[in-house]
């Protein structure tokens, strides 16, 4: 039995997930049709199962849309040609990409229209990496690790530096110097390219690792964040398991162990609510790092068709006097949790 377990905030969802999770969820209520979904709509197996068990189907390609279909772009951003496609293939097109990947993609065209060679901090195949990598090809070089900046070579004195939003610090912190090193002259954004959300995740779980024996660490094997939280803690010599479900946690001994637990930023609470549940630890505590405020709105083309579709209803039913109570107005109100159990 567990000796202590602190549960760890910030943790979960964070407000891209919320958007996205939320935004297919509405996509269901209006089109009695099947939704296509340009890959995962965020990196999470249960997740995903879910949406599938109510009709979307999620894809890799166009080839795999019909003509006149309904799609929605996952929330890892898409390039800008793949969605030039697939809007003119499909009869409606949502975007679903989280903000702060596209001022990445954003920064990636704007370097590349200045004339810079671009490193790209990412992971080799990971759906962000694609589609950042898709802004800007003709600029753009991908690199993984600190290995990949020493070797890599560019010719111009004209270089930038941007970064997957879901890498661990540990990781990306060394490559920056090192490339600030090698290039002196190296462009970056005024602001960090991590996401607000991977960070805050890495340093609340950093600051209580000293009080811990082990770290669980709830998400799937495709979240990259949820993988950064792993890394962060292995590169401070801290023993810590990525865990979905009881079935993960069965030949670790945790008897008489100090543990803490938090969750990747697309993890559904329930998964760590269930590991809880299943460790029975003997004492929990609380451990509130930081509070997260941020929201992040529906797609302006899905409040678009949300509205419109009202107004259309109104004009059908004008005696109605029935109040919305999770309407678009009332989105702020409505987590992805309650999206998730609405189906």
């Amino acid at each position: 039995m567990v000796n202590k377990l602190y549960v760890v905030t910030p943790r979960g969802f964070c407000a891209g997930v919320e958007m996205a999770i939320k935004a297919l969820t509405w996509m269901l209520k209006i089109y009695d049709e099947t939704i296509y979904c340009y890959h995962e709509i965020v990196h999470n197996d249960w997740i995903v199962e879910k949406f599938k068990e109510n009709n979307v189907k999620f894809i890799n390609n166009t080839d795999e849309l019909p003509n006149n279909s309904i799609v929605m772009l996952s929330a890892h951003g898409t390039a800008p040609k793949i969605e030039k496609e697939f809007k003119s293939i499909s009869l409606t097109n949502v975007n679903s990409v989280c903000p702060l990947v596209t001022k990445v993609h954003h920064e990636a065209k704007r370097f590349s229209d200045e004339g810079h060679e671009i490193i790209y901090v990412g992971h080799k195949n990971h759906d962000e990496a694609v589609g950042a990598m898709g802004v800007a090809p003709q600029s753009m070089n991908l690199i993984e690790n600190l290995d990949d900046i020493e070797e890599i070579e560019l010719k111009s004195n004209k270089v930038a530096l941007l970064a997957q939003t879901t890498l661990a610090m540990s990781d990306w912190e060394p490559i920056m110097l090192k490339a600030k090193e090698k290039y002196p002259n190296l462009k970056m954004p005024r602001k960090n390219d991590l996401c607000y959300a991977t960070t805050n995740r890495q340093e609340a779980i950093i600051n209580i690792a000293d009080k811990v024996d082990t770290v669980i660490v709830i998400g799937s094997s495709t979240s990259s964040n949820t993988n950064a939280l792993v890394t962060s803690l292995n590169n401070i010599g801290k023993e810590a398991y990525r865990i979905e479900t009881t079935d993960d946690i069965e030949n670790i001994d945790f008897k008489n162990k100090n543990v803490a637990i938090t969750a990747g930023a697309s993890a559904p609470d329930h998964m760590l609510q269930n590991i809880v549940d299943y460790i029975k630890p003997k004492n929990i505590e609380f451990y509130i790092d930081s509070d997260e405020t941020e929201y992040f709105p529906l797609p302006v083309e899905l409040r678009t068709n949300i509205k419109n579709l009202t107004n259309f209803i109104s004009s059908m039913f004008p005696e109605n006097k029935c109040i919305s109570k999770y309407g678009i107005k009332n989105d702020k109100s409505w987590s992805a949790t309650k999206a998730l159990t609405s189906l």
